[in-house]
């Protein structure tokens, strides 16, 4: 059975059972804890919480999902992915563990004539949370399973909670006994309380019924937690492995061999020559290849691009693995392109997104291979020179810190380093590298516990929405309102009042003020009350539904009995909307410029300002700039109509309009504003002018790259577009004044100006250098005599670096032929001591060494060095010791002569 009909099936199967289906949500969570959906029940966490009430009481879906902690263990085992499908089904207060456990069992044994996966009853075993007596009780009632047959398991494999404070509640997994081919025999009803490692192939979770019922008011461990009582309201959460199903049905080993998955392994195959199934380190690399393509293209669907943190490193980091291990099967061209489509073919009649944003997708991933490949050939030049001085020095071991330098510098594998360090005869500090690493995850690891921290933050949120409700938001209708506070909060805990100069956060009952999201920043404006003003610093939305005002009290004392007014400043609310609606316009003049691929990757407005992120692969040129502008203005100039409208997701998307990447919407209900009827048509929250006209004017104030595939635009809108046009126009006007010229001969002017003034300073250089190098002659003529060989040891004080390299090479070929030389030049320039030691092919032979030379005196000067035995150069910044450092070079000679 197919992987789409597995899919079809689940859906239809509990459709029937009145559930509403679902679409899948973006991979990118919207969630201050997750960077990716991670399972099927996170589009849902809000009604769950107890944040929104559910549109269903029953519901059914097929997830998008990406498990960043599974990377590593792509193909080691049978079961562990970073992109894979949750076929999932949830109940909001309707049925509970009978329903739940009825229509799963219903659906895996079912015959497959009747609309079933068909699966044996004999080797399935369900799973329950140790002492779960009612779930036994049903698991046998539905079943007709025996006691025996149902494992019992602890808390660490049975109970589900989110990690925070909040809903959980007990498990149970259904497991299928693949046989004694992957793993030994065991007895069910023994097995628990931990599963062992050793049947973890054999029994495989494909599953997980959690029976959500608790409300956690600590939780330590996914096995250490405390319960603070029942929910209101029991809820079912269901996830079934889609890609675990069907290496079940289709009779494979691992989840890369399925229907959706092999074919990018049949042609990493032809691409390396090698064979899958023959060794164990090429199938774990093929197994890489085939999960990080998918998981890569299915992340660049969604709007992510490569970076360096977040999401976009994730994504960088798939897409590098897939790359090196075609390099490590052999393949050492370009693979992107010929793997990256087969995935496409094959996951596109599911997710037609893939066929559509085609371009876009393959030209973020195809740059970044390429960027890749750059990185892979620097590497290789560091990884020489760090195997040089190993070498050299005798060792024949690669420190960690280099290793992990190369990794964390220089993006270059630890795997690449062993393989290139083990051809070179080296060893590498393993220990050393992974110890480095550790400390690295842990710092990520307290960073990202410090993130889900401020998410336990919420509760206090959460308890004033339960309280009071949803804030009455009235950015879209006023900017000012009476209002009533309902809590004051400082350092996240209430607080009966604020004084004086305190800063604190207060909700309102109602407000005027937009609360930052969607690129635009929060209004500014004041709360006043009798007695007192607030100035009001930022707004935001901690958790739906619920504004909160960070203030700072400028005059009185407030509390919650005082009745307030609050006012946004209405200039800031003028200049936000221009540069918000702007931000549309210069979105849409890109499209219209660069095409239909050059999609807004995320954006950031405030009055007066504007910048937009969007992917492409290349630097834009003046003329491209120069038209975007132009084809802003244009629209601006046409007074195009802005408006707004709300609707179902589909239906906007139907509409033509554009769903930023990165952001999450609500399937319910979304609001599209168009500017121009369809020129431009966005999905949108933010506050808009009425006109394009009102916007005043767009000036593009720069264009640069923010990461591989990934450019941005900035631009100034209104007064303070007007405002840098007329310091642009005070600048020319003064430059027309001391050039004597006309504005429109100014280029031209300064542009001969410039060449003149470059022509004049080759000139100065010639000839500073001809008398720097006129000195050659004398100083060889006047080499000291140190036993057998001539030495030069002189100091060229406001010579830099490669003069000083140019002198002594000079000198040395005007030494005596046939006599032992050695040529030592100290510059001095800039505050920068430049040494540069040469030797002839005399000296060479007695012993003496230009990089042994530049060791011994660039201590001396400050700095260090080193070099060739012929050629070596160093630098320090003492100047002080030059003339000391020059004798030691005679002392050296005569000494390393004396022993040769």
């Amino acid at each position: 059975m197919d992987t789409a009909e597995i899919r079809r099936r689940f859906l239809a199967h509990f459709e029937a059972a009145g559930h509403a289906v679902v679409p899948s949500a973006s991979t990118l969570a919207d969630d201050p804890n997750l960077l990716f959906v991670n399972a099927g029940m996170v589009p849902f966490k809000p009604y769950f919480l107890g944040q929104e009430t559910p549109p269903f009481d029953r519901a059914t879906s097929v997830q998008k999902c990406i498990r960043t902690p599974d990377i590593e263990d792509v193909g080691k085992t049978t079961r562990h992915a970073t992109f894979f499908e949750m076929c999932g089904n949830f109940s909001f207060g309707d049925y509970f563990k009978e329903g739940a456990i009825e229509l799963a069992w219903d659906l895996i044994t079912k015959p497959v004539a009747d609309g079933g996966y068909g699966l044996d009853k004999d080797r399935l075993y369900p799973s329950v949370l140790v002492g779960d007596q009612e779930a036994i009780d049903l698991w046998m009632k539905v079943t007709g399973l025996p006691k025996e047959r149902i494992v019992q398991l602890g808390p660490k494999e049975n109970y589900w909670s989110m990690g925070v404070p909040g809903p959980g509640g007990p498990c149970s997994e259904i497991l299928f006994d693949r046989g004694p081919d992957f793993g030994p025999d065991f007895d069910a009803a023994t097995l628990g309380p931990d599963m062992p490692v050793e049947l973890e192939d054999r029994l495989l979770e494909i599953w997980n019924l959690v029976f959500m019922q608790d409300d956690l008011s600590a939780v330590r461990s996914k096995s250490d937690f405390d319960v603070a009582g029942s929910l209101p309201k029991k809820n079912i959460d269901t996830g079934m492995g889609l890609d675990r199903v069907a290496l079940l049905l289709q009779g494979k080993k691992n989840m890369y061999e399925i229907d959706l998955v092999h074919p990018v392994i049949a042609r990493a195959e032809q691409l390396t020559g090698k064979t899958y199934g023959i060794d164990r380190e090429d199938d774990i690399r093929f197994c890489v290849v085939a999960d990080h393509v998918r998981s890569s293209m299915m992340l660049i669907g969604d709007g992510v691009t490569p970076g360096n943190d977040g999401r976009g490193y994730v994504l960088r980091r798939l897409l590098r693995r897939a790359v090196r291990s075609m390099r490590l099967l052999g393949c050492e061209d370009r693979v992107l392109p010929a793997l990256m489509p087969v995935s496409r073919d094959v996951m596109g009649p599911t997710y037609p997104n893939l066929f559509t944003d085609w371009e876009r997708i393959s030209q973020v991933a195809f740059a970044e291979e390429d960027a890749f490949r750059k990185t892979l050939q620097a590497g290789t030049q560091i990884f020489d020179l760090a195997a040089g001085e190993v070498k050299s020095s005798g060792g024949s071991t690669l420190s960690g810190e280099r290793a992990f330098a190369l990794h964390d510098t220089y993006g270059f594998p630890i795997d690449l380093t062993l393989e290139m360090a083990a051809e070179q005869g080296l060893q590498v500090d393993e220990q050393g590298f992974r110890g480095l690493m550790a400390e690295q995850r842990e710092r990520a690891k307290a960073d990202a516990r410090s993130k889900k921290g401020a998410h336990g933050d919420t509760a206090v949120y959460r308890g004033l929405l339960d309280e009071f409700g949803p804030t009455e938001w009235l950015a879209y209708e006023t900017l000012e309102t009476e209002s009533r506070p309902l809590a004051l909060l400082s350092g996240g805990a209430a607080t009966p009042r604020l004084a004086e100069g305190e800063i604190g956060e207060l909700v309102l009952d109602r407000t005027p003020f937009y609360a930052e999201s969607g690129g635009q920043v929060a209004d500014a404006g004041t709360i006043v009350f009798d007695g007192g003003r607030l100035e009001v610093i930022d707004v935001q939305r901690p958790i739906k539904g619920l504004v909160v005002h960070q203030v700072r009290v400028t005059e009185g004392e407030l509390d919650p009995s005082r009745e307030v007014h609050a006012r946004v400043d209405p200039e800031w609310r003028i200049g936000a909307r221009q540069a918000h609606s702007g931000t549309h316009v210069v979105h849409a003049a890109l499209r219209e410029v660069l095409g239909p691929t050059a999609l807004q990757s995320g954006s950031y407005n405030r009055p007066g300002y504007l910048r937009l992120d969007f992917g492409w692969t290349q630097a834009l040129s003046p003329q491209q700039v120069r038209d975007i502008e132009q084809v802003s203005q244009q629209a601006l100039r046409a007074d195009l109509a802005v408006a707004w409208d709300y609707m179902t997701l589909e239906q906007a998307k139907e509409w033509g309009a554009i769903a930023l990447f990165g952001e999450t919407y609500d399937n319910t209900k979304v609001r599209v504003v168009e500017i121009g009827g369809p020129w431009s048509r966005e999905l949108c929250g933010g506050t808009h002018v009425d006109h394009s006209s009102q916007i005043g004017t767009v000036v593009v104030t720069g264009e640069t790259s923010v990461g591989s595939g990934n450019r941005r635009i900035e631009a100034l809108t209104g007064l303070e577009g007007f405002a840098y046009l007329a310091r642009e126009r005070d600048v020319v006007a003064q430059l027309t004044g001391l050039l004597k010229t006309q504005p429109d001969d100014l280029v031209g002017r300064v542009q001969g100006l410039t060449e003149r003034l470059r022509a004049a300073e080759k000139e100065l250089e010639r000839a500073r250098l001809a008398q720097l190098l006129g000195a050659s002659a004398q100083l060889a003529s006047g080499a000291a005599q140190v036993g057998p060989v001539k030495v030069v040891a002189h100091r060229a004080d406001g010579a830099g670096g490669s003069d000083v390299r140019q002198l002594a090479m000079d000198v040395r070929g005007r030494l005596p032929q046939g006599e032992p030389g050695v040529v030592v030049i100290i510059g001095h320039a800039e505050g920068k001591v430049s040494v540069v030691a040469a030797t002839n092919d005399e000296a060479r032979a007695r012993g003496l060494s230009a990089g042994e030379l530049v060791r011994v005196v660039g201590p001396l000067l400050g700095g260090k060095g080193g070099g060739k035995d012929d050629v070596a150069q160093g630098g320090g910044t003492d100047a002080s010791r030059i003339d000391e450092a020059l004798a030691l070079v005679s002392r050296e000679v005569a000494t390393r002569v004396g022993q040769g």
